[in-house]
């Protein structure tokens, strides 16, 4: 009888501490939407299945997505927002450079609106799609939670400060990564993200010229140039390298193996691979793509956690693109 007392006070504080931790997450959970929008999660399934069918590249947007909204003050959906007589778009930061298919999210907004109008938000649109993504590019299911609520407000004067910049030092990245309640390993793992993608040749050309970097292994230098034969490449003309070259479609470790063999694209990058603070971290992914994978997962679940908009914040965002009409 008393072990059966003990093991229900267990149980209870358990519980309860779980209340806890929902609502420092601002009442955030698990389908949110299975009463207002039963199909909300499954539409936004189907719409990224059927866009990454036509564009695969649109999976890589949707994970890039998450990251520049959520770094940014609040996972809130002010990336997406266009700029107005009264919003500048965060979009056009430098920061910004780069990034593409914002059209999609309006594509699976448009079909949340039909089947369940006023109801989801792009914040949660940008969460859920960023979920799908991930599981396209062959990396793991992450259990999105939902609820967020949409910005009415750019905060564009904040993007320089919160999202890091490629040529940026490890110690000031992982800075940067922890103001938002992620450690070291999980910064390590997020930047696994640049497993899939390509880099532009303007944010490579600084390690290429005059001569090649000398932490960059001398025969991927030598391709890296025939990649982007100028030092002053044309900003709007698509000259590029992929970030992995064995598997550019996959979010996996070669990433890190990469790494090892001094085959970082961005400075960034390689840092990770000589920084003791991080290095230590990088073999142990580079030797096991499950173990990269778990941490990856939890470190991107924290980051689309970060301050959301709930309740009677915000508003729901009828098009993604503009705050509603008063």
């Amino acid at each position: 009888m008393a072990f059966r007392r003990g093991l229900a006070t267990l149980l209870l504080v358990s519980f309860l501490l779980g209340l806890i931790s929902s609502f420092g997450e601002g009442d955030l959970s698990l389908n949110y939407y299975s009463e207002s929008c039963p199909r909300a999660e499954d539409i936004v399934k189907e719409e990224v299945a059927k866009l990454y069918h036509k564009h695969g590249n649109t999976a890589i947007s949707w994970v890039r997505n998450l990251f520049h909204d959520c770094m940014v003050k609040s996972c809130d959906a002010s990336l997406l927002l266009e700029t107005t007589n009264s919003i500048i778009s965060e979009q056009t930061s430098q920061r910004s450079f780069g990034m593409r298919n914002f059209k999609y999210i309006t594509t699976i907004k448009d079909a949340l609106e039909r089947e369940c109008p006023d109801t989801v938000s792009c914040a949660d649109v940008v969460a859920l799609s960023a979920r799908e993504g991930v599981l396209w590019l062959g990396g793991p299911y992450i259990p999105m939670k939902t609820g967020r609520r949409d910005s009415k407000e750019s905060h564009v004067e904040m993007v320089e400060d919160s999202i890091p910049n490629h040529n940026d030092s490890s110690s000031l990245v992982l800075s940067r990564f922890q103001s938002v309640g992620i450690d070291t390993e999980g910064t390590v793992a997020l930047l696994g993200a640049h497993s899939v993608g390509r880099v532009h040749c303007v944010n490579l050309v600084g390690r290429l010229y005059p001569t090649i970097d000398p932490t960059i292994a001398p025969e991927y230098g030598e391709y890296l140039r025939v990649r982007c034969p100028t030092p002053n490449p044309d900003p709007k003309k698509v000259s590029y390298s992929r970030n992995d070259r064995e598997t550019p479609m996959v979010i996996d470790n070669m990433y890190y193996k990469n790494l090892l063999k001094h085959r970082g694209l961005l400075l960034i990058d390689q840092q990770l691979a000589s920084d003791p603070t991080t290095s230590s971290f990088v073999e142990l992914m580079a030797a096991n793509n499950s173990y990269f994978h778990e941490r990856f997962a939890g470190a991107l679940l924290l980051l689309s956690e970060n301050n959301p908009l709930t309740i009677d914040q915000g508003e729901i965002r009828k098009d993604c693109r503009f705050v509603n009409a008063d």
